[in-house]
This record gives structure tokens, C-alpha cells and sequence, in this order.
């Protein structure tokens, strides 16, 4: 699949959220894959202090540096590539006062006094704005044609969950107690120019399971309510049940053969009493039950109006070979 096959044509910053445990971390490594399969450069970069994105991709922790994650290969022998970047408050903040006012020699004694970690803790509306200006200074590297870092073609962010996503998005709010005027405050409103923007959007990650679905509905309606563009739902951890809908329906009412059971245990050379068929037949009813629940919150899922895409459970759990078998699910669905 082409870059022009993608729901996201021109969309420069991916921002992928979720419920705590839906997998957003994985999802956003999948994504960076994905896009840095049609030979983009990549930067991923988490804001979270978890070191999830070294933990993914099987890569020693790093400190405040972009450095260079996975390289993919398309199908012109393009390899694209993936930076990864774990952003902390305490060197953004350095690293915003060197390049706006340089102060290198003031922050490296603020620094060694407890004087930046100071400054972040007591103003959490600034420490949102220096983590989101980070990714803000990467994604705008292309459009400032002098600068020597590397120049980004796409940024994915592992963002903090749905709960707590549009009010870190929404900086401007965040300081506007702190700073009305001055360069903390135009830095906070260039960034919210950007988050308003078409080339942002902001993925939702969620399990087909009541809790995760409704927070996904909430974290929609609060994105929009705070005109940020909201991008796609991702289904994670989707199964597709291996019984048609007549057994389904069949095992749900406890109307399954039973005489089918027995005999399909004993031509398989495998125990066929009655304690055994009474179990499989309790776990085809449970199963019946959990895909009917299931697709009803498919249906609520789709009722949300946004491009849907599902990601298959893995039953040997997440390496890198699973996180690429995961990349190459969300190209063939539209996705990057």
C-alpha cells in the first residue's frame, strides 16, 4: 500500500491516547512502523517517564536524545526510519531556555540547585507546555529549512491516557494563570495553533470492553469540545470468534448438540464424559456471550462516526516481529 493510500494524507503529528491498559503504547509503535514502512523518517516520543518505548522495542533506555529505533524497508528498497525520544520536563525546560535565550551556563547551575525540577513540579500548566513544545519544535523542523536537526517527515506521540488528554493538549488553558503575556504564553498558543491544525490528529486506543469504550466516547467529546481534530478509534486486542452466527446463537441458548460433542471428542481419541462435555459446552456459552457483548460495543465503537480500525490479539504476546505484524495490519487497513 502507497503513502497515498492512507486515511491520514498530510497529517504531519499523530497523537495516539487511550485507557490505561488498552495498549496505546504499543499502537503508537505500531503506527510509527507503519508510516516509516513507505520510506518516511519517524520520530516517536513518549512524555510519560516510563521508558515504554525502549521497553518495545527491545532498546536500552536513553536519556534526553533522539536516536534511531528500527529502519523498515518498503517495497522500493526505501528504507524509512524510526527515532525514538523520551521528552522530560527538566531538560526540555534547559533546552527551551538555551535556544530562546541562551542561558547554557545559567541552566547548568540552575540545574545542579534543584532549581528546573523546581520550577516543573509547582507549575504543571508549564511542564505541559514544555513537553508538547518539544514535540512541537520537532514537527515544525521541516518548515524551518536552517535548522541542522534532523527533519522529521511524520511524528507519532505516545500521549498520557484518555482521561487526562485534553487538558495536556489543551496548553493554553494550562497557563493562563501563569503567563497571560510574555514567551511562556506565545509558546503555549503556537503550540495550540498546531494542535487545531490539519496536520494534527489525535488517535484513540480502546478494548472491546464497556469501561475502555465509554472513555473513548468521553475523550471524543472532549477533544472536540477543545477543537482539536480527532483521528481514528483503534480497536486493540480484537478476536474474531472461529463459530458462525448459527452457533453462536445456538451456544448462547445452551442448544448445541450435545450428541455432536461426544462424538467429535471420541474421534479424536480424547475423553468423552460427561463432566468434560458439560465443560466445553459452559465454555462455548460464555464465549457466545462475550462475542455478543463484543459486537455491541463494535456497533457503539462505530457509532462514535470515526474511522475504525482493528488490531488482532497476539497469543505470544508483543516483540518487535509482533509490533512489525502489527504495523503491516494497520497499512492494509487504511491506516498509514
Amino acid at each position: 500500500m502507497t503513502r497515498g493510500d492512507s486515511d491520514w494524507e498530510g497529517v504531519r503529528l499523530h497523537i495516539v491516547t487511550g485507557k490505561g491498559g488498552t495498549g496505546k503504547t504499543t499502537v503508537a509503535g505500531a503506527l510509527a512502523l507503519a508510516l516509516a514502512a513507505s520510506g518516511q523518517t519517524v520520530l516517536l516520543c513518549e512524555v510519560e517517564g516510563r521508558q515504554g518505548i525502549a521497553r518495545l522495542f527491545d532498546a536500552p533506555n536513553r536519556t534526553y536524545d533522539e536516536h534511531r529505533i528500527a529502519a523498515v524497508p518498503d517495497e522500493n528498497a526505501t528504507a524509512g526510519e524510526v527515532y525514538g525520544l523520551a521528552i522530560d520536563p527538566e531538560a526540555a525546560l534547559a533546552e527551551y531556555l538555551e535556544m530562546y535565550y541562551h542561558m547554557g551556563r545559567a541552566v547548568r547551575a540552575l540545574d545542579k540547585v534543584g532549581a528546573i525540577d523546581f520550577a516543573t513540579t509547582i507549575a504543571p500548566g508549564v511542564r505541559d507546555v514544555l513537553l508538547t513544545g518539544k514535540v512541537y519544535e520537532a514537527v515544525r523542523r521541516k518548515e524551518k529549512k536552517r535548522t541542522h536537526a534532523r527533519v522529521y517527515d511524520a511524528v507519532v506521540l505516545d500521549a498520557p491516557p484518555t482521561g487526562r488528554i485534553a487538558r495536556f493538549l489543551g496548553v493554553n488553558a494550562g497557563v493562563a494563570d501563569i503567563a497571560r503575556v510574555g514567551p511562556i504564553r506565545r509558546q503555549a498558543d503556537s503550540i495550540m495553533t498546531m494542535m487545531r491544525s490539519p496536520q494534527t490528529v489525535v488517535h484513540l486506543v480502546t478494548l472491546l470492553e464497556e469501561m475502555p469504550v465509554q472513555e473513548t466516547a468521553d475523550g471524543i467529546a472532549e477533544l472536540r469540545e477543545a477543537k482539536i481534530p480527532v483521528g481514528a478509534v483503534v480497536v486493540n486486542l480484537a478476536e474474531q470468534s472461529p463459530l458462525d452466527a448459527k452457533a453462536l446463537t445456538a451456544a448462547s441458548g445452551g442448544s448445541l448438540p450435545r450428541d455432536d460433542f461426544t462424538a467429535a471428542l471420541r474421534e479424536t481419541g480424547l475423553s468423552a464424559d460427561d463432566e468434560t462435555v458439560n465443560g466445553l459446552l459452559t465454555d462455548a456459552r460464555e464465549h457466545a456471550v462475550r462475542v455478543e457483548l463484543e459486537n455491541e460495543l463494535r456497533a457503539q465503537v462505530a457509532g462514535l462516526g470515526r474511522p475504525t480500525y482493528e488490531l488482532p490479539r497476539l497469543t505470544d504476546g508483543v516483540d518487535l516481529g509482533a509490533l512489525f505484524e502489527l504495523s503491516h495490519a494497520l497499512t492494509a487497513q487504511g491506516m498509514a
